[in-house]
């Protein structure tokens, strides 16, 4: 019988949704995911597989019911600009975010990395 997991998923995913969204996908490390969310490494690859499964799971629950909140629409961009051009699952999903409405997404996407820019300065 398999261990009952001894985290919240929730939290968890809530913290590595922030970190990808601040520091994008490559910027972030699997060390960086220990220390955010307080798995051990062993933990983290047992219950994601790997970096990118999480990411994936993030970015599909973002999917679900999207709103274009500050943190929803970095993670958009991360996905576009890190991983859609070569990965066809998160590609899909980002197709499903932006679908008949690319144009307003590429508005507020600008917009977006505008304010970061200017924040940044």
């Amino acid at each position: 019988m398999a261990r009952p997991r001894e985290f919240d998923e929730a939290k968890v995913l809530a913290s590595a949704r922030q970190l990808f969204a601040s520091n994008g996908y490559h910027g972030t490390s699997i060390d960086d995911l220990v220390q955010a969310t307080g798995l051990l490494r062993g933990s983290l690859y047992k219950a994601f597989g790997s970096k990118r499964n999480l990411f994936e799971k993030i970015l599909a629950e973002i999917a679900d019911d999207f709103k274009a909140t500050p943190e929803s629409l970095d993670l958009l961009t991360v996905a576009l600009k890190d991983l859609a051009a070569v990965d066809k699952p998160i590609r899909l999903l980002c197709l499903k975010i932006v679908g008949k409405n690319s144009k307003t997404y590429a508005n507020l996407l600008g917009a977006n990395l505008l304010a970061k820019m200017k924040e940044n300065k």
